[in-house]
């Protein structure tokens, strides 16, 4: 990759030892679940780093898809040719290829659509490439039996874009269908992270603890440093997936 691409491409004042993570929204419908489970994610991310402290500084940040329309693409160049801002025809891609070379890892949070990720996620993937390329990427997917397929098939184009991507997904399940309906309509879904000194049950808890063991994956792929208690230790035991087929 061109060494000048992180001067042309960042646009997020920060300190430049403090890596920026960026979580997706990957859904962009007017009624979503997205937001909610996104956080919901982000939160349980940021449980993992109070209770791990990494020797290297790194901060979250939600990226919103649907803040960041973009057209079916339209740009007349090839993206693995395009190696600065500059190169791209259209502002639209100069400001969604500033925003994704800010961060160095991503945590993509997408539905299942008919055994697939959503369409307006593809078309933003493949607006870009050198900014995606050789960034730790990891999975989490979302829908009534937890949307294994459309993660499946995510990691795969992860993998096309050169992304170091976690093998391990995790699936969050829908416990219903009234639960799917208040989701689809983007209703309250009342969702928190689990934490053990709160009596009650929570739901994903066992899938919030997965999701811990995953991200330490990703930490180790970003900083070449493992974590000892999790990571490659507990995957066995991990509840999450990686090339196993699921309905």
């Amino acid at each position: 990759m061109d060494s000048t691409i992180g001067s042309l491409f960042r646009v997020f004042p920060s300190d430049p030892i403090m890596e920026q993570i960026g979580v997706i929204i990957c859904s962009q419908r007017p009624r979503r679940a997205g937001p909610q489970i996104a956080t919901f994610v982000l939160d349980t991310l940021k449980q993992y780093q109070a209770g791990h402290p990494s020797s290297r500084p790194y901060q979250f940040m939600l990226i919103d898809l649907a803040e960041h329309p973009l057209p079916m693409y339209d740009e007349p160049g090839i993206p693995s040719r395009i190696h600065s801002s500059a190169g791209y025809a259209h502002y639209h891609t100069r400001a969604w290829s500033d925003l994704i070379n800010s961060f160095a890892a991503f945590v993509f949070v997408t539905p299942q659509y008919n055994w697939g990720y959503p369409a307006g996620l593809k078309n933003a993937l493949d607006y870009l490439y050198h900014e995606w390329a050789g960034k730790p990427a990891m999975v989490v997917s979302y829908g009534g039996h937890g949307g294994h397929k459309a993660a499946m098939q995510l990691k795969q184009v992860l993998q096309g874009l050169h992304m170091k991507v976690v093998p391990h997904h995790v699936a969050l399940q829908f416990p219903d269908r009234e639960f799917m309906e208040r989701a689809s309509s983007g209703a309250d879904l009342g969702l928190r992270v689990f934490n053990e000194a709160e009596p009650g049950e929570r739901l994903w808890a066992q899938e919030g603890k997965d999701m811990h063991i995953v991200f330490a994956l990703l930490l180790e792929r970003l900083f070449g440093e493992a974590d000892e208690e999790f990571g490659l230790r507990n995957i066995e035991g991990c509840a999450c997936s990686d090339a196993q087929s699921h309905s």
